[in-house]
C-alpha cells in the first residue's frame, strides 16, 4: 500500500483496480471541445507479458482525440482518468462506482487544457491531481 517516495518519507497511495484498458473509448469530461478519447498509452503501468496495460482513476495516460474538433484530433495528448465504471474501495469500506469512465486532458506542463469539468471527480484523482481538483465542481 504506502508506496517510497523520495528522501525517506512513505507516501500512502491506496490500491484502485486497473480498470480501463488501452484502446478504451472514454468520454472527456471538460470543456475543450473533445468528446470521445481513445486510450493509447498508460504512463508507469509496468504488467504482465501479452496483458493489456490498463488505467485507474488518478492516472496519467496518452489519449487520441476519436470525437471533436478537427483542430483536437489526430494528436497525442496527455489525460488523466477521473471517474470509472468499476467500484473503487474506500479506506473506510465504501465502494464507489461511477456511470461512466470519463477523463481531463492536461497540457505537458500538467495545467489542465479546459476551464470547466463536467460531472463528479473520484477523490482519488483529486488528492493526486491539484488542479483538477481546483476546477471540480464536485468531489466525491
Amino acid at each position: 500500500m504506502a508506496k517510497q517516495a523520495g528522501k525517506g518519507v512513505a507516501e500512502f497511495r491506496p490500491y484502485v483496480t486497473r480498470s480501463i484498458p488501452v484502446g478504451a473509448n472514454i468520454v472527456c469530461a471538460d470543456n475543450t471541445g473533445a468528446k470521445i478519447l481513445e486510450i493509447v498509452m498508460v504512463q508507469k503501468h509496468k504488467t504482465r507479458v501479452s496483458r493489456l496495460p490498463a488505467a485507474a482513476v488518478g492516472d496519467f495516460c496518452n489519449v487520441v482525440v476519436k470525437k471533436g474538433p478537427a483542430e483536437l484530433r489526430k494528436q497525442v495528448y496527455g489525460a488523466v482518468i477521473i471517474r470509472q465504471k468499476y467500484p473503487v474501495r474506500r479506506l473506510n469500506g465504501v465502494r464507489v462506482s461511477f456511470e461512466d469512465n470519463a477523463a481531463v486532458l492536461i497540457t505537458p506542463e500538467g495545467e489542465v487544457k479546459g476551464t470547466d469539468i463536467k460531472g463528479p471527480v473520484a477523490a482519488e484523482a483529486s488528492e493526486k491531481w491539484p488542479r483538477v481538483a481546483n476546477l471540480a465542481s464536485m468531489v466525491v
